[in-house]
């Protein structure tokens, strides 16, 4: 007896036999509500036909009426169905999805898809009705047999539909980038009547590309199917009517390169072709089952990098690593080189090998990440864009078509019911079984029906009490809003209200499901951090001194999910270490210390993600170098020399001052590079520059950009960067810093004063006696305050070594004046102080950033070129000045993109890879901040 006669004649027993005990009470009644949750829904738990059998084994089935339903009410009332609104008299009610809430009966066993088992946020408001209203919920998902394979899906037509569907946008997308295809004459599978219509539109494509009529710049294409159940064996069923080659996840690379485009290439890819243990590799698959927290996935870098159309319809586990992750797709998206193939005007080459995805799962954030939102049977697709992290309703622009249809099966409505019908069927009287006014332990059924009842009796079974606890794990991630917000809400703590501190503020507000929080030192308080909180609507002000509570800053950094410093570097490990106590990411704009790299297995040990040098020098310069390097490796030249200049300038008609500058933030840092050592690289020999003012000798006249009086000199350790940025060939590597010619000259003059100092000075002590910079001055030269001013401007010419220029400085900057000074300790802090007062911008004035890099390639035809990158930035005086948006723009986009998980690296992480230079790039220019690029042709040097 095969086990589907079996399963009939236990039916048709257990159907008699109960009603034989019920002839003296009523026969069971099952209902079938119609379906409500979307206008495409058009299929049935069980067909006419199924319904037929029922009744004829003495069950009384009444079928709510709808005319949108496949099988039209005739046909179920033709096999002896009660066609009538009222479900009241059912102990069972099916459907295939959710019920609406206010539709929901009391004391009822009700069978659907709920789609709560992972705590979905956006059904739990529908788990706790079913809770308070004491019903009895069988879902089929969870109905498996032994081995733990579900027994009643719709699968195959998931799969069947979603190929149908994805060669149909396929022939769009590729329309989009320039090329006509067999594919664009296949239709979405609604528009057929059954599958048989839809599978011949496929074959007559699949004759044309038989023929070779597909472009040859497109080149092979390749299917890559997850996963062997059902849904992956309807989706190779419609395939299978085109040319095709199964391949192993091996061949893929040679595939990519030497593939014929007479035929398609089909890869199914198992968990043990891409999953390996993080600790000591290699796959074991009961092990996965029960531990899938422990696994990594390679099948970005492995299959998905050589994949045209991606099928994906495995079931995802919360705790198992996801196939394509935000930053893998950035990766995946990037421009491809591909020289074996033609390319023209006319026959442009694909952006990128992958095109097309289909999540049949349709799980939103599960194993691709970026899906986030499923489509629909009406907007059957969406373009995402990797870097901008955003999906569009087009075919045409940057990024990969996905199709993500959560009731994909209903575009085949008829035969979709059938399917799932014949799956049902069997379990149907056993679920006729319950009673929801008995309890849970009284439902004596098939083990099959009895696992699958997440919730009974007001309470969650012992299978599925986990699902508390996911609600609190969701609830924990998103420290602000509740669980069942689709967009929960999160915070972002900013400490330091300073000069950058605005736009990073305004950018990050624009999301109005963001709080943030804005924290300074109780001095600049009421001036500058409350200024920006009034100008935002989801942005607080807050008094905090890092330096004098360390638990205060404990408590806000555990309260937040990202924390942003602007403070001064030297603080930022303190802050670090509370973020890596608090399991909260962090964003710098500052270069990474040494004493903060020290903390970056801390960091990667707690799963914290620390970002650093995002702002503009550090930052900007990293992403538009990266940029350049990496174009040039992909078409096979090599950087020779890579020299670099950065500075913040005041505009040339505000710059008349002895320095030639002006400070749009704190002058410390700017003061103090005067006094540093720094390291470069010139033609092969390392050039050392010590500390103590040497910098300043090592100026070079500026010859780029004319139209500027630039001088430059070298900044910190250029050496450094020549394995970071993948340019160890370099003969020469210079990073330095701009400024206006004079600049340097006048910095020695106050170098040789002794007035970039850091050490303190007895003189300088906050709670010593007044004192003015005359005073002071005369101090520094070994002279009583009471000597003649001639007699003192004297001594100071020579302590200057008769330099008219250095003279001129002291005297312009007002350092003979008889001005008390606000002591700061040191005389490098005490002259930020002053500087940064009398230096500062006027209303009207405005500011400049001039970023310029310098780089030799040797081509790979053995020419070479030189490229000139250049960014010029104008403050606003009416707006935001030209470094605040260079420092808090930068800054801001990383933080968003941490906490959109788009950059999720754990430990101390720099902008030095494609997946987040390439969209800061791209998001900065939104904010008109972008750079122009030249190339010239240099003589061949050896």
């Amino acid at each position: 007896m095969t086990s589907m006669i079996r399963s009939q004649f236990l039916f048709r027993r257990a159907c008699s036999a109960r009603c034989v005990a019920t002839q003296a009470t009523k026969m069971p009644v099952l209902g079938i509500r119609r379906e409500t949750i979307n206008p495409w829904e058009r299929r049935a738990p069980l067909s006419p036909h199924h319904v037929g059998r029922l009744v004829k084994s003495g069950v009384k089935v009444i079928v709510q009426p709808s005319n949108r339903r496949a099988y039209p009410a005739e046909m179920y009332t033709n096999f002896g169905a009660k066609m009538q609104e009222s479900l009241d008299e059912c102990s069972v009610i099916m459907g295939v999805k959710t019920a609406p809430i206010d539709m929901l009966l009391p004391n009822k066993t009700y069978c659907f898809f709920s789609h709560t088992i992972k705590a979905q946020a956006d059904n739990m408001q529908l788990l706790d009705a079913m809770l308070a209203r004491n019903i009895r919920l069988i879902d089929y998902e969870k109905m498996v047999n032994d081995q733990g394979q579900r027994v009643v899906a719709f699968g195959k037509y998931a799969g069947v539909a979603g190929m149908i569907d994805i060669l149909h946008g396929l022939g769009l997308r590729l329309l989009a980038l320039g090329h006509h295809t067999p594919f664009l004459h296949i239709g979405l599978a609604h528009n057929y009547r059954c599958t048989a219509n839809a599978e011949q539109a496929i074959r007559d494509a699949g004759y044309e590309i038989s023929l070779g009529l597909m472009p040859e710049s497109i080149g092979p294409l390749t299917f890559v199917f997850t996963g062997t159940g059902n849904v992956s064996q309807g989706a190779q069923e419609v395939f299978q009517e085109l040319p095709y080659e199964y391949i192993e996840p091996h061949h893929l690379p040679t595939v990519a390169q030497h593939g014929s485009r007479k035929k398609l290439y089909a890869c199914v890819v198992s968990r043990e072709d891409h999953l390996y243990k993080k600790v000591g590799g290699g796959f074991d698959a009961e092990e996965y089952e029960n531990h899938p927290e422990l696994y990594a996935s390679s099948f970005s870098t492995k299959i998905a990098q050589y994949a045209t159309v991606l099928i994906n319809g495995i079931y995802w586990d919360p705790n198992a690593p996801k196939l394509i992750s935000i930053p893998d797709a950035k990766m995946l998206l990037q421009p491809s080189n591909q020289p074996w193939l033609p390319e023209g005007v006319g026959e442009p080459s694909l952006p990128h090998r992958l095109l097309a995805i289909c999540d049949i799962s349709a799980d939103p954030g599960g194993s691709i990440e970026f899906m986030n939102e499923c489509t629909t049977i009406e907007k059957p697709f969406c373009l995402y864009d990797a870097d901008e992290n955003k999906s569009t309703e087009n075919f045409s622009g940057p990024g990969v078509l996905v199709c993500s249809i959560d009731n994909m099966p209903t575009q085949l409505p008829q035969e979709a019911t059938d399917f799932f019908g014949d799956k049902l069927f069997p379990y149907v009287s056993e679920m006729l079984k319950s009673d929801a006014t008995q309890s849970f332990d009284a439902f004596d059924c098939d083990k099959v029906v009895k696992d699958a009842v997440i919730c009974s009796n007001g309470s969650l079974t012992p299978n599925f009490e986990y699902i508390t606890d996911l609600r609190k794990k969701s609830r924990s991630r998103h420290k602000v809003g509740p669980a069942t917000d689709s967009h929960p809400s999160k915070k972002v703590l900013v400490l330091g209200a300073g000069y950058v501190s605005l736009p990073l503020v305004e950018y990050l507000s624009r999301d109005e499901h963001l709080n943030i929080t804005v924290a300074d030192q109780a001095s600049v308080m009421q001036n500058e951090a409350s200024k920006i909180s009034s100008k935002f609507d989801n942005v607080s002000p807050l008094v905090l001194d890092i330096s004098e509570n360390a638990e205060a800053l404990d408590n806000m950094v555990a309260e937040h999910d990202v924390v942003v410093s602007l403070l001064p570097y030297a603080l930022h490990p303190q802050v670090a270490t509370s973020c890596i106590k608090h399991k909260t990411n962090m964003v710098t704009s500052s270069y990474v210390s040494d004493e903060l790299w020290a903390l970056d297995q801390a960091a990667r040990d707690s799963g914290v993600t620390m970002v650093n040098e995002v702002g503009l020098d550090p930052g900007i310069d990293h992403l538009l170098a990266l940029q350049c390097f990496h174009d040039v490796k992909e078409k096979g030249g090599t950087v020779k020399s890579f020299v670099s200049y950065c500075g913040g300038l005041p505009a040339p008609e505000d710059s008349e001052n002895p320095l030639r500058y002006k400070f749009s933030w704190s002058p410390w840092g700017v003061l103090r590079n005067a006094r540093s050592a720094a390291r470069y690289l010139m033609n092969n020999k390392v050039v050392d520059v010590p500390e103590g003012g040497a910098v300043l000798d090592a100026r070079q006249d500026i010859d780029f950009l004319p139209g500027f009086n630039l001088e430059g000199i070298p900044n910190r350790d250029s050496t450094k960067y020549a394995v970071p940025y993948g340019i160890e060939s370099a003969h020469t590597i210079l990073r330095g810093t701009l400024r206006f010619k004079g600049y340097c000259e006048a910095m020695k003059g106050l170098s040789k004063l002794d007035m970039i100092n850091e050490e303190p000075h007895s003189y300088l002590h906050p709670l010593g006696p007044e004192l003015t910079w005359r005073d002071y001055i005369c101090t520094l030269l070994g002279k009583p305050h009471d000597i003649l001013p001639d007699a003192l401007k004297d001594a100071l010419y020579e302590r200057l070594e008769y330099n008219k220029q250095q003279f001129q400085t002291i005297m312009n900057l007002g350092l003979l004046e008889n001005q008390p000074i606000e002591k700061k300790d040191t005389p490098l802090a005490t002259l930020s102080h002053y500087l940064g007062k009398r230096l500062s911008y006027g209303s009207n004035e405005r500011d400049l950033v001039i970023l310029r890099h310098e780089i030799a390639v040797e081509r790979a035809d053995k020419g070479m070129e030189q490229r000139s990158i250049s960014l010029v930035v104008y403050g606003d005086p009416n707006g935001y000045s030209a470094m605040a948006k260079c420092v808090g723009y930068p800054a801001a986009i990383a933080t968003k993109m941490v906490l959109e998980g788009e950059i999720q690296e754990k430990g101390i992480v720099t902008p030095l890879v494609p997946e987040i230079y390439r969209p800061m790039l791209h998001r900065l220019a939104c904010e008109g901040i972008s750079a122009n690029e030249t190339v010239s042709m240099l003589e061949y040097i050896p």
